[in-house]
């Protein structure tokens, strides 16, 4: 193991940087976490946000005891992936303050972030048992396994969220209206073959009379 004053190469390296990324990345979800709580309307994806804050600080805790296991310093390295998408988190929520989307846009939102993690655990986990890192590797899994139970109950709230934003009364509302208009037409043909009909019939029966 490589220690404090020895320099690192190869894929130790490229942990050790994953790290540093995914650590910014964890403490900057602790900042934005309780914002996206309280924009939130609908109770059960409160619940949830507010849930996985407290699940976010203990990945952090998590982390810093994964450095200490590669004997190494607790440190951040800016993530500009999870800076853009918290950014675009926050442009959702101001765009759609009022708006009855908005927590179909936090959902939205939180997904992403949480695809980022997932990917970005699913590598370390990989690499850490490469290096013979078991403790490290095990660590990094539990965070991973919350990252995913996190999108897994983003998913299962998806539908709920949708159903108060009235898009499927809209959608019924549209397909009544064109059903009525697709059965006018008809409905004025069907009139004028029928009364079409009558005039020759009665018009047979004149003649046959004469």
């Amino acid at each position: 193991m490589a220690t404090k004053n020895e320099p690192t190469s190869g894929l130790r390296k490229l942990l050790e940087d994953q790290l540093a990324d995914i650590y910014y990345a964890e403490k900057q979800l602790v900042k934005a976490l309780p914002k996206m709580v309280k924009a939130a309307t609908n109770e059960e994806l409160r619940a949830a946000f507010d849930g996985h804050l407290e699940e976010t600080k203990g990945q952090v805790a998590r982390l810093e005891q994964v450095f200490e296991a590669m004997d190494m310093p607790a440190k951040a390295k800016t993530c500009p992936a999870i800076l853009g998408i918290l950014q675009e988190c926050n442009e959702l929520m101001e765009e759609y303050a009022d708006d009855e989307a908005l927590d179909a846009a936090l959902v939205d939102g939180a997904k992403k972030v949480e695809h980022y993690e997932i990917a970005t655990y699913t590598s370390l986990c990989a690499w850490a048992e490469r290096l013979g890192l078991d403790d490290v590797a095990g660590m990094l899994k539990e965070n991973l396994e919350e990252e995913q139970a996190a999108d897994e109950k983003l998913t299962s709230l998806t539908e709920e969220v949708l159903s108060e934003t009235g898009a499927n009364d809209e959608e019924e509302e549209e397909m009544v209206d064109a059903d009525k208009g697709d059965r006018s037409p008809n409905t004025s043909r069907k009139g004028t073959k029928g009364s079409a009909n009558g005039i020759a019939k009665k018009t047979t029966g004149q003649v046959s009379k004469r």
